[in-house]
C-alpha cells in the first residue's frame, strides 16, 4: 500500500445548525475568488452559501424553499444572472440564480420524476451520426435520427466551455428525465431576464426502462442505472442494451461523468468500471476501501466519500493516495461536490448539517512533501502522471526533473539522480561542474546560478557529497536506535554501502550524464569543461582505451589542466594523442619515441605486448614499438613542421620502413619535404626506402629532374647487381657481404615486383636519366637486356641486335627491334649475325629461317642469296628463299595490277569530266531562274551537276558547289555512271 500524501486539504466548516438535514449539494465558480454553493436540504429548502477562496470565510446570502420533501439534485443552469434547476418531489423547479425571487415549478408531464441528467457532450462529438446499439436498424431511422440530432443541436452543454455557457445556443438545455418506465428527453428554454418565459419542449420520449436510480447522458447515448444492473440507451433510437447486470446482493447503482477522458464511472459496490460511450469497458477495475456514498472527479484524482471518510484515489490505477475523516462512523451518508467546471481545486463534503470545504494543494506543494520525506518514487510517479495529463508545462517538468535528480545524488542514490538530469531539458550540463572539480576554477562563472526549491545543499565535490551521505545515514540509524522517526533509506540502513562504492558510482554516472551532454549544442567554454573533466573523470576510473578514444578524437579538452595530471599518473599515451589533436605535434612525438625506446610508462612494461591500432578504419594489433611508430607517422603525415619530419624519420624507418614510407609519400602534407634533404636524412643502408620515395618522386609526382632519375637508377642498378650475384652463386664475399644485403633487401619489402624488373621498366618508361653513368656501372654484368635497353637509348643499333640475337637469343624482340628501326638493312643486319655469329659460334640457322619466314618480303632475295652460308642446308632454306621468291613476284604483278586501274579511273575521270563541261542547254524567253524565278533573258546564268539553272546573281550567293536544292558537291558528290564507273 502507497503512503498517504496531502492531495487535499481543510479550508473551513460550516454549520447549518437546527435540525435540517442535507440531502444535494452543488458548487458553481461565480468569480476567480468567489464561489457559490447550492445545498438541498431533506426538509425541501435550497440554501447559497457563498465561499471566498481567499480568505476561506463562508457567508449565507438566501434561501427559497421549494417543497416539503427533499431536494435531490441541483443544476446550475447559468452563471452571472443564470438559473438554477433542483428536482423536488417529483417535480422541476427553477429560480434564480441568487435565489432572490421565489421558484418556479414546471409542470405539465414533468411530474412523478425520479432522475434528471443533463446532457453533456464530449470533446470528440459532433452529434452529426448516431452509433447505434442495434445496426440492423440505422438504415430505417437515418432521417429521423438526423432530424432529432438537429433538433438537439447545441442544446447539449459542453462541461469545458467556460463557465458552462451553452456555445451554440444560449438560455437552451436539454436534460433527460426518469418518470416511472418512462424517460423524456426534454429541452429547457429559459429566460434569463425575468422568468415569465421559462418553457420546456418534450423532444422524444422512450419507454420501457423502469426503476432508473441515476442517469448520464453523454453524447447521443444515455447510461442508466437501475436495481437490476446497467444499460445504454440510445437517444435518437431509443434502443437500450445492457451493460451489465448488478449481483442479487448489492448497493444501489452510482454512475459518475469522467469530465477529463469523456467516460462514464460504474460501481457496483466498491468496484468501479470506466466505459466509453459505447458502453465498452476501459482499462481495468478500480477497487475501493468501501461502497462509496458519491464520487467526484478531481484533475486525475477520483474522490469518494462514506462512513465518515473521504479517500483520493489515483484514476488509472485505483490506488488510494490519501485518506482523510470528516466525521464518525455511521455518521449517515455524505454527498460531495467538486468544481468541475471552473478550476477544480475546491470541493464540498456534506454530512447532516455540515458542509466541509477542501482545496486541492497545489502539485508543487505535493512534490515538495514528497521529496522532504525522501519518497522519491512517489515524486516521480506524481511528476510522470502530471505530464502525462498535462497538468504542467515543459520548463516546470525539466525543473522538477533536476530538482528531484539533485536531491537523489545528495542521498547518493547516484544512477537514479542522472537518470532525472537527463530528462530535464533545461538543466545545464555546467551544473554539475562544482561536483567534480573544486572551486574556484576555470568554469567557475560557467556555472548557472539556478534557483531550486532550497531542498538540498549547495554543490560539492563528489568525495563530500559521499562523506556527508555517510555521515546522515549513521546520524538516522542512531537516531532511529533512539526512538525517533526519521526519513532514511532502508536498503542503506540495514545495509550500509562503503564509500569506494559509493565514490565509484558518482563518477560513473557523472560520466554517463558528461558523455550525453558532448551531444548538445553549448557554448565553448562549457564544451571545454564537458571534456576536460569527463577526461578527469576517465582517469580516475582508470579507463584507459576511453581516455584514448576521447583524447584522438574531435576534443575540446584543456592541455593547460590535464598535461600535468596525466604525466603523474603515467598515462603518456593519453597525453600523446592530446597533444597531437590539439596540433602540439612536438611534444606528441616526443612521447611517442619513448615509447619506440621502450620506455617504461606504467601502461605495459613489455614492448612485445600488443596494442590496438586503428588502421585505415581497421582494428588491428601491433606490438608496443610499432603501434609508437605508427602514431608518429599518423602525425607526420598531416601537415606539419617538414623539419620535424626529418627528425623523426630515422627511427620511425628503424622500426617498421612502411611508416617512414607513409610518411614520406603523404597527399595531406601542404609543405613538401627536399628531396636533398630526404634522402641525407635516411641511412644509406636503407635502399628500398630511398628507392620508394624517388619512385613516388618521379611517378606520382611527376619530378623532371635528371639528377633524381639517374640516382634512381643507380641505386636500382646497384640493388639489380646484388641480387644477381646472390642468384648465381657469386657469393666471394665474406659474411659481411652477405649482412650488407640483408640490410638493403630488409625483412619488409617494400615492392610487389623483383628489382631487376622495377630496373627495365624505369629504363625504358624514363629518358632523363645517363645512360652512360648506368652503362658504366653495369658494363661488367649479366644484365644484358637492362644493356640492350641502354645502348638502345645511346643509339647503338648493332650492339643492340647482337645482344638481343646473340646473348639473349631473344629471335621475337631481335625481329621486334628491327621492326623499330624500319629499314630493310637491319633485318639484313640481323640475318648476316644469325648466319655468322662470330667468336666461334655456331651459326644459328633456324633463326634465320625464323627471319626469312616472318620478314622475308622486306629482304631483297639477291642479297639474301649472296648472304647465305654455303654450310647452310638447302632443305633449311628451300622453302622459304621459294615463297620470298613467289611473294616478290606476286607484289611486283599487283603493283602493275594497281597502276593499270589508277589509270583507267584518271581516264574514265577525265571523260565524264569533258563530257559535263561539252554538255549545251538551250535558254528562251520563257526560262527562269531556279532560286529567284526571275526571267534569265540574255542575262549570265549556270548551270549545276543536278541539272539546276539560276542567274549570275543566284550563284554568286549560292556558290559555286551548292546548288538550289541544298546539296554540297564538294561534301556529297554527284557520281554519273561510265565506263568503268557504274555507281
Amino acid at each position: 500500500m502507497a503512503k498517504s500524501r496531502s492531495v487535499v486539504e481543510l479550508t473551513t466548516r460550516y454549520d447549518l445548525g437546527g435540525v435540517d438535514k442535507i440531502r444535494s449539494l452543488c458548487l458553481s465558480p461565480h468569480s476567480d475568488s468567489q464561489t457559490l454553493v447550492y445545498l438541498g436540504t431533506f426538509s425541501g429548502s435550497l440554501l447559497l452559501l457563498s465561499l471566498d477562496t481567499s480568505t476561506n470565510i463562508v457567508a449565507r446570502l438566501g434561501t427559497v424553499s421549494l417543497s416539503a420533501s427533499p431536494v435531490e439534485s441541483i443544476f446550475v443552469l447559468g452563471h452571472e444572472r443564470g438559473k438554477v434547476l433542483a428536482l423536488c418531489n417529483g417535480y422541476l423547479f427553477l429560480v434564480d440564480s441568487l435565489l432572490s425571487q421565489p421558484a418556479k415549478r414546471l409542470g405539465g408531464v414533468l411530474k412523478g420524476i425520479s432522475v434528471v441528467a443533463r446532457r453533456v457532450r464530449g470533446r470528440e462529438s459532433s452529434s452529426s451520426t448516431d452509433l447505434l446499439l442495434l445496426p440492423s436498424e440505422v438504415s430505417g431511422e437515418s432521417s429521423s435520427s438526423k432530424k432529432f440530432l438537429q433538433m438537439l443541436g447545441g442544446g447539449g452543454s459542453r462541461v469545458s466551455d467556460g463557465k458552462g455557457k451553452d456555445s451554440r445556443r444560449e438560455g437552451r438545455y436539454v436534460f433527460a428525465v426518469a418518470i416511472g418506465e418512462r424517460m423524456l428527453l426534454v429541452e429547457l428554454q429559459c429566460d434569463e431576464e425575468d422568468g415569465k418565459g421559462d418553457s420546456f419542449v418534450v423532444l422524444k420520449e422512450i419507454v420501457g426502462i423502469g426503476g432508473i436510480k441515476t442517469l448520464v447522458w453523454l453524447d447521443d447515448y444515455v447510461v442508466a442505472g437501475t436495481v437490476k444492473g446497467y444499460s445504454l440507451i440510445s437517444c435518437v433510437t431509443g434502443q437500450s442494451g445492457v451493460i451489465f447486470t448488478l449481483p442479487d446482493v448489492s448497493g444501489p447503482p452510482l454512475l459518475k461523468l469522467l469530465c477529463k477522458e469523456w467516460k462514464v464511472l460504474l460501481l457496483v459496490d466498491n468496484v468501479g468500471v470506466v466505459v466509453d460511450t459505447s458502453g465498452q469497458p476501459i482499462g481495468g477495475s478500480l477497487v475501493f476501501r468501501g461502497r462509496p456514498d458519491s464520487v467526484g472527479e478531481l484533475s486525475f484524482y477520483l474522490v469518494t466519500v462514506g462512513d465518515g471518510k473521504m479517500e483520493v484515489h489515483q484514476k488509472k490505477s485505483g490506488a488510494c493516495v490519501q485518506s482523510v475523516s470528516f466525521g464518525p462512523e455511521g455518521c449517515g451518508p455524505s454527498v460531495l461536490a467538486v468544481d468541475e467546471t471552473g478550476d477544480g481545486n475546491i470541493l464540498a463534503v456534506s454530512t447532516m448539517s455540515k458542509v466541509i470545504f477542501y482545496r486541492r494543494v497545489p502539485y508543487e506543494e505535493q512534490i515538495k512533501d514528497l521529496l522532504r520525506k525522501k519518497r522519491y518514487r512517489e515524486a516521480i510517479s506524481l511528476v510522470e502522471e502530471l505530464d502525462s495529463e498535462g497538468e504542467i508545462s515543459k520548463e516546470m517538468l525539466s525543473f522538477l526533473h533536476a530538482q528531484i535528480g539533485y536531491l537523489l545524488l545528495f542521498d547518493l542514490r547516484f544512477e537514479e539522480a542522472v537518470n532525472q538530469f537527463l530528462k530535464s531539458e533545461s538543466m545545464e550540463p555546467s551544473e554539475v561542474f562544482p561536483f567534480i572539480m573544486r572551486d574556484p576554477n576555470r568554469w567557475s562563472l560557467q556555472v548557472p546560478r539556478n534557483r531550486y526549491w532550497g531542498l538540498h545543499p549547495p554543490p560539492a565535490p563528489l568525495e563530500d557529497v559521499v562523506d556527508n551521505g555517510l555521515m546522515a545515514i549513521q546520524r538516522a540509524i542512531f537516531l532511529r536506535k533512539a526512538g525517533m522517526d526519521t526519513p532514511v533509506d532502508e536498503e542503506f540502513s540495514s545495509n550500509p554501502p562503503s564509500r569506494a562504492d559509493l565514490l565509484e558510482s558518482a563518477i560513473k554516472n557523472m560520466t554517463r550524464y558528461l558523455e550525453v551532454s558532448r551531444e548538445k549544442d553549448l557554448s565553448h567554454p562549457v564544451r571545454e569543461g564537458i571534456d576536460t573533466l569527463l577526461m578527469l573523470l576517465y582517469r580516475a576510473l582508470n579507463r584507459v582505451e576511453d581516455m584514448e578514444n576521447l583524447a584522438s578524437s574531435v576534443n575540446n579538452c584543456v592541455v593547460e589542466e590535464l598535461e600535468t595530471l596525466l604525466n603523474e599518473s603515467e598515462h603518456l599515451r593519453t597525453l600523446a594523442f592530446l597533444y597531437a589533436s590539439k596540433g602540439m605535434s612536438a611534444k606528441a612525438l616526443v612521447i611517442w619515441r619513448l615509447f619506440a625506446k621502450n620506455y617504461s610508462s606504467g601502461l605495459w612494461q613489455d614492448s612485445d605486448d600488443l596494442v590496438p591500432y586503428l588502421h585505415e578504419n581497421e582494428l588491428i594489433r601491433l606490438s608496443g614499438k610499432e603501434a609508437a611508430a605508427a602514431e608518429a607517422a599518423r602525425i607526420l603525415e598531416e601537415p606539419c613542421d617538414p623539419e620535424l619530419a626529418l627528425q623523426h624519420l630515422s627511427w620511425i624507418s628503424d622500426i617498421n620502413p612502411l611508416f617512414a614510407i607513409q610518411v614520406l609519400t603523404s597527399d595531406k602534407r601542404t609543405e613538401e619535404l627536399l628531396p636533398e634533404k630526404v634522402i641525407q636524412a635516411i641511412d644509406p643502408q636503407k635502399v628500398e626506402i630511398i628507392q620508394r620515395y624517388l619512385q613516388w618522386l618521379i611517378e606520382d609526382r611527376d619530378y623532371n629532374d635528371p639528377q633524381l632519375h639517374t640516382s634512381y637508377a643507380v641505386s636500382l642498378a646497384k640493388s639489380a647487381l646484388e641480387c644477381v650475384e646472390v642468384q648465381n652463386g657469386n657469393q666471394e664475399t665474406d659474411a659481411g657481404g652477405r649482412e650488407a644485403h640483408d640490410r638493403n633487401v630488409g625483412s619488409i619489402s617494400l615492392f610487389e615486383s623483383d628489382v631487376r624488373e622495377r630496373l627495365q621498366t624505369f629504363l625504358q618508361s624514363s629518358d632523363l636519366y645517363d645512360p652512360e653513368e648506368i652503362l658504366n656501372l653495369i658494363e661488367g654484368s649479366e644484365l644484358w637486356l637492362e644493356k640492350a635497353i641502354l645502348y638502345r637509348r645511346i643509339g647503338q643499333e648493332t650492339v643492340v641486335l647482337q645482344i638481343l640475337a646473340l646473348k639473349l637469343e631473344d629471335c621475337a624482340a631481335a625481329e621486334h627491334y628491327c621492326v623499330e628501326i624500319g629499314r630493310p638493312d637491319a633485318f639484313m643486319q640481323l640475318l648476316d649475325m644469325y648466319l655468322d655469329p662470330q667468336n666461334g659460334k655456331e651459326p644459328m640457322f633456324k633463326a634465320a629461317v625464323r627471319l626469312l619466314h616472318n620478314h622475308g618480303e622486306s629482304l631483297d632475295p639477291l642479297q639474301v642469296l649472296e648472304k647465305l652460308s654455303p654450310d647452310m642446308p638447302l632443305k633449311l632454306a628451300s622453302d622459304t628463299i621459294l615463297r620470298m621468291l613467289r611473294a616478290r613476284v606476286h607484289h611486283h604483278r599487283q603493283g602493275q595490277i594497281v597502276h593499270n586501274v589508277s589509270r583507267a579511273l584518271d581516264v574514265d575521270s577525265r571523260l565524264a569530266r569533258l563530257e559535263e563541261r561539252s554538255r549545251h542547254v538551250q535558254i528562251n524567253d520563257e526560262s527562269l531562274c531556279d532560286s529567284c524565278f526571275a526571267r534569265l533573258g540574255t542575262k549570265l546564268f549556270a548551270m549545276y551537276p543536278d541539272d539546276t539553272i539560276v542567274c549570275y546573281k543566284c550563284y554568286r550567293r549560292l556558290g559555286e558547289s551548292k546548288s538550289v536544292t541544298g546539296r554540297d558537291f564538294k561534301r556529297d558528290a554527284l557520281i554519273k555512271p561510265g565506263w568503268l564507273v557504274n555507281r
